[in-house]
C-alpha cells in the first residue's frame, strides 16, 4: 500500500504542476536518487558485482569521485560521453555520474566493429569515452576520425575491477588515473529539469543511417515509476540481472531498484548455471530476460523449481517467449512470469503475473497513462482481432531521434509512435503480437509470420531454439527457411526434419523450404537473436 501511495503522491504532484503551473522548472532529476538513498538507507547493500559488495554510502561516493573528476575534466551537462563497456562496475558508476552532472550518456556495445563505432561516436557528438582497455587497439586505429575527442580523453578500464594505472598507451588515460584525487562530496547542483537528456540509446550503428534514441529525466523517471509498480517491487527486492545494461531492456529494473532504494546484482555476463546459484544464494526476487537466456535457463542440467523460491518475477523482453517455454514456465514456476512488449522510443503492454494464464498468447495491456491503437494502413483503426500496425503514445515517449527530426517525423505522427510491428487486440483488450515488419515474409502476394511456423518447430524433441527467415525466391518472391538448434546429444537429419515441420504447419504457404542447423545463433549484445546475419550465414553457406 505506501509502495502504491508513493508513485500515485509523485504523478498526482506532477500533474497539479502541470495543470496549475505552479513550477517553472518541473524536476524528476533521476541525479537525486541515489544521494537520497545514501542519506536515508546508507547501509543498505545496493549494488553487488562479483566480489564487490556496495552499500547505498559506499556506492554514492564512488559515483561521486567519477561525476568530480568529470567536471574537473572540464565536462559540462549537456555534452556526450560514451562507452565501449562489457557489465562492470565502472559502467554503472556512469550511468549515475550521468544522472548527476547532466552529462549525456551514450551507451555502446562493445560489440561494435569499428566502422560501427566510429559512426556511433560521430553522430553522437561524443567528447569523452569510456571504454574497455582490450579496446584500445580499436580505438586507436579511428582516433584520427574523431576529432571532437581530444588525447587524454580517451579512458580505458582494466580488468573490470581492477583498474591498472600503468597503461601508457598514446593518447590514453586509464580510469583509475582519470579519477585519481577526485573529491568524494556530492558534485555541485546541475540544476536538472524534466526535459533535460539523460541518455541517448542507438538502435543501429552498424549498417544503415543511425537512430540516436533520446530519453529525458522525466522519461527516465517514468521507468522509475512505471516498472516499480508493475513488477509489484519494493525497497526489499533484490534484483539480478545477467544481460548486458548498455541494452534499454536493462532499464526495466535498473530504473526501479535506484527508485526504490533496493538491491541490485549485476553479473559480468550471462550463464544460465550461475543465474541459477545466485537466485538461491542471494534469494532474487526479480529477474529481467530475453528469451534465449530464459531457455537457456530451463534447458540447464541444474534447473530446479524449489530453488528458485524467493522468486516473485521472472520477466520477459526483446521477443515473445514460445509457447512452449511460457506453458512451461507457468507450470513449475505459477503466478510469477510477466511479458513485456515494448518499443525503445517510448511504449509498452504488460502481461501481468494474474493474467500470464489466462492470456497466454498475449503481451499483455496498456499500463495507466499509456495508450495503444492498431492501425491499418490507411491510419483507421483496426476492428478487434484485425492485425495491423501497433502504435502508442505516453509518458515515456521519446522526444525525437537525436539530429534526425526527419525520422521522427516519419515515427511520430500526430502523437502516436508507429512500433513498426504487427498485432491485434482482442475485445478484452489484450495486445498480441504477431511479427516484426521487417521478419514478415511474403510469399506469391500472401503474409507469412515466421512466428507462426517457430511455434510449431519448437514442439519437436529435439528442437532446443529456432529461427524462421526468409530468402529471395524466383518463383515466390520468398520462401521460408528454419535455422535450429538442436538439444544436447540429440540430432535430426536435416531432410527429416523439415518433412517433420511441413507436415505440422497450418498453411501449404508455410512449408519451409530448408533447414539450417547452427551449434549456437548469432545474438547482439542484449542475446537477442540477429536473424538477419542467420540469413547471410544460410545464403552464404
Amino acid at each position: 500500500m505506501q509502495r502504491v501511495y508513493v508513485i500515485y503522491h509523485i504523478t498526482i504532484n506532477y500533474l497539479l504542476d502541470i495543470v496549475f503551473n505552479t513550477g517553472n522548472n518541473k524536476q524528476m532529476n533521476i541525479g537525486s536518487l541515489l544521494p537520497r538513498h545514501a542519506r536515508y538507507r546508507s547501509k543498505h547493500l545496493a549494488f553487488v558485482i562479483g566480489e564487490e559488495r556496495l552499500n547505498f554510502c559506499e556506492l554514492n561516493i564512488r559515483v561521486n569521485r567519477l561525476a568530480n573528476a568529470l567536471l574537473a575534466a572540464g565536462f559540462l551537462k549537456g555534452q556526450k560521453m560514451a562507452t565501449v563497456l562489457p557489465n562492470c562496475e565502472e559502467l554503472m558508476l556512469l550511468y549515475w555520474a550521468a544522472a548527476k552532472t547532466g552529462i549525456v550518456i551514450v551507451p555502446g556495445s562493445p560489440l561494435l566493429q569499428a566502422s560501427g563505432l566510429t559512426t556511433l561516436l560521430r553522430d553522437s557528438d561524443t567528447e569523452i569515452v569510456f571504454a574497455d582497455a582490450t579496446f584500445a587497439e580499436t580505438l586507436q586505429s579511428i582516433k584520427k576520425d574523431l576529432p571532437a575527442i581530444q588525447n587524454m580523453h580517451w579512458i580505458l578500464v582494466s580488468d573490470g575491477k581492477k583498474h591498472s594505472s600503468g597503461l601508457t598507451v598514446s593518447g590514453f588515460k586509464s580510469y583509475a588515473d582519470f579519477i585519481s584525487g577526485a573529491e568524494e562530496t556530492e558534485p555541485p547542483d546541475a540544476k536538472i529539469v524534466d526535459g533535460d537528456i539523460y541518455n541517448i540509446m542507438y538502435s543501429s550503428g552498424t549498417t544503415g543511417a543511425p537512430k540516436g534514441i533520446i530519453h529525458t529525466h522525466y522519461v527516465r523517471a517514468n521507468y522509475c515509476t512505471h516498472f516499480a509498480s508493475a513488477w509489484r517491487m519494493s525497497p526489499e527486492s533484490i534484483v539480478l540481472h545477467a544481460g548486458a545494461i548498455v541494452f534499454n531492456g536493462a532499464m526495466l529494473d535498473l530504473m526501479p531498484w535506484m527508485y526504490l532504494g533496493a538491491t541490485y546484482i549485476l553479473h559480468h555476463n550471462f550463464d544460465a548455471g550461475e543465474v541459477l546459484k545466485t537466485i538461491e544464494q542471494e534469494k532474487v526476487t526479480h529477474i529481467v530476460m530475453v528469451p534465449a537466456q530464459i531457455m537457456a535457463l530451463l534447458n540447464h542440467p541444474e534447473f530446479m523449481p524449489e530453488k528458485l523460491g524467493s522468486l516473485e518475477m521472472l520477466q520477459n523482453v526483446g521477443a515473445t517467449l514460445l509457447m512452449k517455454y511460457k506453458h512451461k514456465l507457468n507450470e513449475v514456476l505459477p503466478g510469477i512470469f510477466y511479458e513485456l512488449y515494448g518499443v525503445t522510443e517510448g511504449f509498452f503492454s504488460v502481461l501481468d503475473r494474474d493474467d500470464a494464464l489466462r492470456k497466454v498468447g498475449s503481451v499483455g495491456s496498456a499500463p495507466s497513462f499509456i495508450d495503444i491503437r492498431i492501425l491499418r494502413e490507411n491510419g483507421e483503426d483496426c476492428e478487434p482481432d484485425e492485425v495491423g500496425e501497433i502504435c502508442g503514445r505516453g509518458p515515456m515517449m521519446m522526444p525525437g531521434y537525436y539530429k534526425r527530426p526527419d525520422l521522427t517525423k516519419k515515427t511520430i505522427v500526430d502523437g502516436w509512435l508507429h512500433s513498426g510491428d504487427l498485432g491485434f487486440i482482442d475485445e478484452d483488450g489484450f495486445l498480441f503480437l504477431v511479427d516484426r515488419v521487417k521478419d514478415m515474409i511474403i510469399s506469391g502476394g500472401v503474409n507469412v509470420y515466421p512466428k507462426d511456423i517457430e511455434e510449431v518447430i519448437i514442439q519437436h524433441p529435439a528442437v532446443s531454439e529456432v529461427a524462421v527467415f526468409g530468402i529471395p525466391d524466383e518463383k515466390w518472391g520468398e520462401i521460408p527457411v528454419a535455422t535450429v538448434i538442436f538439444h544436447k546429444e540429440q540430432n535430426v537429419v536435416e531432410e527429416d526434419l523439415k518433412t517433420w515441420i511441413n507436415q505440422r504447419v497450418d498453411a501449404k504457404f508455410q512449408r519451409v523450404a530448408d533447414v539450417q542447423v547452427l551449434e549456437d545463433f548469432p545474438r547482439n549484445i542484449a542475446g537477442k537473436t540477429l536473424k538477419r546475419e542467420m540469413r547471410e550465414i544460410y545464403v552464404n553457406n
